[in-house]
């Protein structure tokens, strides 16, 4: 089947992130996974879904030993991404489709892979080197149809680790299948991205009502504010500077541009 590698995004390099944080009610900073369409652990950071425990705060960190075919790496912490019983929302998508990752510590890489049940459908190899901080493959899923899940693993290059994401897929669908149980109160159009880096303060002062983004292309879209939807080419400001937006997500309190740049936004 006809497949494609796209690196998307040219961005500076970023830091290796350290050792994952304790879960504190703020994100902490890991490593990556599937920002869209929204994995298991996007929906959950989103509360798109409710009641997800320790992952809603770091959604980045499902990371365990290698050959696994389980949506939590095998961390009993996250054993809510294996619970199939939750009714996890499907994203509507054709037969082609982009899986976008949001990286926040570029480990070095071996393959990427997609899995539908037993079945390896896409392998990307990525020859050991550094990823760039989003990264996006698009992956031939004709052979499907309707709701299916995706396993997405990311391979540690010079580790014996990998990372584990769950996407919900309506293939062929005209909408979402089936809706969540408890519905969310942020729809989830577009999946958050990658917390802070460890170590870093919140900024005083930060914003916390919503607002309304600018159209893409770079537009004025006023002062930063948690909650709001942000799409590519958005700007805003935030504590005196301007930030553009580098990936649509919606914002989380403790996501601000001056702590995470360069994936989320360009400053200006």
């Amino acid at each position: 089947m006809a497949m494609r590698r796209l690196i998307t995004y040219p961005l500076a390099a970023i830091a290796a992130a350290g050792a994952t944080l304790a879960v504190t009610g703020s994100p902490a900073s890991a490593h990556g996974y599937v920002s869209s369409p929204p994995s298991r652990q996007a929906l959950c950071a989103a509360k798109a879904v409710p009641d997800c425990g320790p992952i809603q705060f770091e959604p980045q960190s499902v990371e365990g030993p290698k050959g696994q075919r389980n949506c939590n790496g095998g961390l009993a912490q996250f054993a809510v991404l294996n619970d199939d019983s939750r009714n996890w929302p499907a994203k509507a998508v054709g037969k082609t489709v982009s899986f976008s990752w949001a990286l926040t510590a570029r480990h070095r890489t071996s393959t990427w892979e997609y899995f539908i049940g037993d079945k390896r459908v896409a392998v990307f190899d990525d020859g050991n080197r550094q990823p760039e901080a989003v990264v996006t493959h698009q992956v031939d899923l004709s052979a499907f149809s309707g709701r299916q899940t995706v396993l997405a693993v990311w391979n540690i290059g010079d580790t014996p680790m990998a990372f584990y994401n769950c996407v919900d897929l309506n293939i062929g669908g005209g909408g979402s299948a089936p809706a969540p149980t408890t519905q969310p109160t942020t729809p989830p159009t577009t999946a958050p991205t990658t917390p802070p880096q460890p170590g870093t303060p919140t900024q005083p002062g930060t914003p916390t009502q919503t607002g309304s983004p600018s159209k893409p292309g770079g537009g004025a879209a006023g002062t930063w504010a948690a909650g709001t939807s942000y799409r590519t080419g958005d700007a805003v400001t935030f504590a005196g500077k301007r930030y553009q937006c580098r990936q649509g997500h919606t914002a989380l309190q403790g996501w601000e541009p001056s702590q995470f740049t360069l994936a989320l936004w360009l400053p200006l």
